[in-house]
């Protein structure tokens, strides 16, 4: 993946590609088509990368992975030699614990040539300095990195395990054990590269019984409040080298009773690289995920309003639930979020109706009413329905007035910025300072594209006459889009 750099090794980067495909062809139960091959794409910044040699017609399989390979709590012996429930740490924690383990066993380990081929160090924004943060200006992205409450958890639960087992988790990166200072330091860092490499890699495993036909990415963060209900998760070999791109997707897996299947979904032409895809997610999530930015995802770029600054534009002064009868109300009926999402307009045409969440409009409709109106709505326990007018526009004018105020540098700097760069040489190693002050430039200006498109679509509506539904009507009725998370 071009999010990556990998494991500096004396046998060379194609001879660790080669070993890595003879121990998939070794391994039983391994079905790999003889038109792929894995390929060097450290030029274009892709890392490794599997093409077709060959013409693939669509449905072909790619390749099919039993389950008994893939890297996963239930196929390490460590829940064994432990004794005690390593799944009890949660689809995250277990997986991460497992992945040290096989990581820590060196060539004792059966997945020994899958690390050789898997990245050491990482572009994703848990290894952004604050320096190189800073770049990002106002992103609401910088807010969900969660750095500090992954090592909270890594240190109260997977460092006890560690500790109480050192010969299970023999020390490396130089020092004695994993004890003290230095030894919790050393942890961490490894813990996070086994972190970085499940939200970039894992998927989720569905039982067996349970297939739904098809694989799903891991979820976005090492942890999660809903974590009892995920998955486990598990690394799949070779599944997990293929780049992604949203515009030339072409390969899917499918997740059968005893193997998780890669199939191609189009036609694959000889030389052409095959693709999976992340989903429609912006550039900003893409950065934090998985390390790199690509002009394909621009479609999906958004802008986060949270709910305090709504409240602070509608002159609430704070977004506290018990001091706000409107905001109560509305979280009584369970339509109140933390934080909004506003996609990019795409349409050639759009209208405020495809792209603002139904979930905002309410809000901001309950926001707009009069005191009057608002207590008989509490009285019928009815909420409103999504209704778009001049008030309404007003105050989500002012909020995304107030956000776009709160980066360093305008658009039309950083455009300007932007092509005045040299070309990028993504061969390049050392390079990494470069590199993320280069995508993070591209973040942030995708976020201020949203901003001007959204308040270009707004103002006509905000400078518009008030129009109200009559006492006692429900308002619009128009669909508003579903907020898309």
């Amino acid at each position: 993946m071009s999010s990556t750099t990998h494991f500096s090794d004396p046998e060379g980067f194609q001879q660790q590609s080669d070993n890595f495909i003879s121990w998939l062809q070794a391994t039983p139960g391994v079905k790999l088509n003889p038109n792929l091959r894995l390929a060097d794409l450290r030029a274009s910044g892709a890392g490794r990368g599997v093409v077709a040699q060959s013409n693939i017609p669509e449905g072909e399989e790619l390749f099919s992975i039993p389950r008994g390979l893939v890297l996963a709590v239930q196929n390490s012996e460590l829940k064994t030699l432990l004794g005690q429930d390593v799944e009890q740490l949660g689809p995250w924690l277990s997986l991460m614990l497992v992945m040290l383990y096989e990581y820590l066993q060196g060539e004792k380990s059966k997945w020994a040539p899958y690390f050789r081929v898997l990245p050491s160090r990482f572009d994703t924004l848990m290894f952004w300095s604050p320096a190189e943060l800073q770049e990002l200006q106002a992103s609401t992205i910088v807010e969900k990195i969660g750095r500090e409450g992954a090592e909270q958890s890594i240190l109260e639960m997977i460092a006890p395990v560690v500790r109480g087992n050192p010969a299970l988790f023999p020390p490396a990166h130089g020092v004695a054990s994993f004890d003290g200072d230095a030894g919790a330091a050393a942890l961490l860092e490894l813990a996070h590269v086994m972190g970085s490499l499940i939200m970039a890699y894992a998927f989720d495993i569905e039982k067996a019984e349970d297939d739904d036909d098809e694989g799903e990415a891991a979820d976005d963060s090492y942890m999660t409040d809903d974590e009892e209900e995920q998955l486990p998760k598990g690394m799949v070999p070779l599944a997990d080298l293929l780049n992604a791109d949203a515009d030339r997707n072409n390969a899917r897996l499918y997740q059968e009773e005893g193997n998780l299947v890669m199939k191609a979904i189009k036609p694959i032409q000889q030389g052409e690289e095959i693709f999976n895809d992340y989903g429609e997610i912006p550039r900003a999530d893409l950065l934090r995920r998985y390390g790199y930015v690509t002009e394909n995802y621009a479609q999906y770029d958004v802008v986060e309003l949270s709910l305090s600054s709504i409240c602070q534009a509608a002159g609430l002064g704070n977004a506290d639930i018990e001091s706000q009868p409107r905001l109560q109300f509305l979280d009584e009926h369970d339509i109140l979020d933390d934080g909004y999402v506003i996609p990019r307009p795409v349409n050639a045409n759009p209208s405020l109706e495809d792209i603002l969440p139904a979930e905002l409009v309410i809000l901001l409709t309950t926001l707009a009413l009069p005191e009057e109106e608002f207590k008989q709505r509490q009285s019928k326990n009815k909420p409103p329905k999504p209704a778009f007018e001049a008030h309404q526009a007003a105050i989500l004018t002012r909020a995304l007035q107030t956000q776009q105020a709160q980066y360093a540098s305008s658009l039309a700097q950083d455009a300007q910025l932007l092509a005045s760069l040299p070309p990028l040489d993504m061969s390049v190693a050392s390079d990494t300072s470069s590199r993320r002050a280069r995508m993070a430039l591209q973040v942030r200006i995708g976020e201020k594209e949203v901003l001007q498109a959204v308040l270009g679509m707004l103002e006509p509506t905000a400078t518009g006459s008030l129009k109200r539904p009559a006492n006692g009507d429900d308002g619009d009725s128009r669909q508003f889009k579903t907020q898309r998370m």
